[in-house]
């Protein structure tokens, strides 16, 4: 158990955990929903003793002591499952996932999850996330989705890390095997609510986006409801004759729930593979030749995180990693390379 001691800063915010949330130290990593239950389990005391009241009046001046226990395990289990590091330091780690892993166990991933592999992985060095020994997620890539992706493994980073990504300034791109071509002349796509043309023949796509009306494991694109989501695609080349499916930069502004294998569906340019938005469109032998099987037999969602950038959030120095296309994806672009 170690003691913090803190004194309220003058101005104060007009109750105690917002108050203590600005005068804590920033090296202590305590956010204010943490501060929170900490108040609320007895943990804080102030001039008149223990302070449960997240609420309560303060003033300059007044003196806080925030006991710390130390971190607690979870309740997840380790398990030691191969992993792709691209960067492991103090604070975070990198990770090349493949398509398959669940990040984060749930009802119907429990185990084998990259969380599980990391408890293996991280062990001792885990410094605690909110008052617990585990791995800071701070975005996360669908499970079959490939790529890479970020997680801290102290407070200090984590706080950092999901600043970045909260203000979406951290760097992401994906590459992804889609349906159809990008085309600035074709009036169907530029008729499309929410998308328009950049300079440089970017695609950008602005919609909401919210949990689908009947179907709860997808989402959908809302004119009035919703998260705002922008995505901005960059075609890279083009398949078949006519043009039947394309290579594509996917770049994230912001970062929803399946966003660019939404968006790309509403554009009618549907990830290759998706099971969940792909929809029942074939790959035309006409137009692709042979690769047109390829396309028709590909198992997951043609998406890689291909790119991760961003600014270390305890040294301040500027990082950026790139993964190759996994074999799966590489096969397929292959196959589409020799299209008529």
């Amino acid at each position: 158990m170690s003691i913090l001691s803190v004194t309220i800063p003058a101005n104060p915010p007009d109750r105690l955990d917002k108050a203590l949330a600005m005068a804590v130290p920033e090296d202590a990593a305590l956010s204010r929903s943490r501060l929170a239950r900490l108040i609320a389990d007895g943990a804080v005391s102030g001039p008149d003793g223990p302070a449960r009241d997240v609420k309560a009046r303060v003033a300059e001046g007044q003196e806080y002591r925030i006991a710390l226990a130390p971190p607690e395990p979870v309740e997840t289990r380790a398990e030691a499952i191969p992993l792709v590091i691209a960067h492991e330091d103090d604070d975070l780690i990198v990770i090349d996932k493949p398509a398959g892993m669940v990040v984060h166990p749930a009802p119907g991933s429990p185990t084998g999850t990259l969380v599980n592999a990391l408890l293996a992985h991280c062990g001792d060095s885990l410094s605690g996330i909110g008052g617990e020994k585990r791995p800071g997620i701070v975005h996360r890539i669908d499970k079959d989705t490939s790529g890479l992706l970020v997680v801290a493994k102290s407070d200090r980073a984590h706080h950092g890390l999901a600043a970045q990504f909260e203000a979406h300034t951290a760097n992401r791109r994906y590459l992804a095997l889609a349906h159809g071509a990008i085309d600035a002349a074709d009036p169907r796509l530029r008729g499309t609510p929410g998308v328009s043309f950049e300079e440089g023949l970017v695609l950008r796509i602005a919609t909401h986006l919210s949990r689908h009306p009947t179907d709860r494991q997808r989402q959908a694109v809302f004119a009035d409801k919703g998260r705002h989501a922008v995505t901005r695609a960059r075609l890279l080349e083009r398949f078949g004759t006519p043009p039947s499916a394309m290579l594509v930069e996917c770049r994230l502004e912001t970062g929803r729930t399946h966003q660019i294998r939404v968006h790309m569906a509403h554009c009618g340019l549907g990830l290759i593979g998706d099971p969940v938005y792909g929809g029942s469109r074939r790959a035309s032998a006409k137009a692709l030749g042979t690769a047109a099987a390829a396309v028709q037999t590909f198992s997951r969602q043609a998406l890689h995180a291909a790119h991760l950038g961003f600014v270390h959030p305890v040294t301040g120095v500027e990082m950026g990693f790139d993964s190759p296309l996994p074999d799966d994806m590489q096969a397929l672009l292959d196959a589409l390379r020799t299209a008529p």
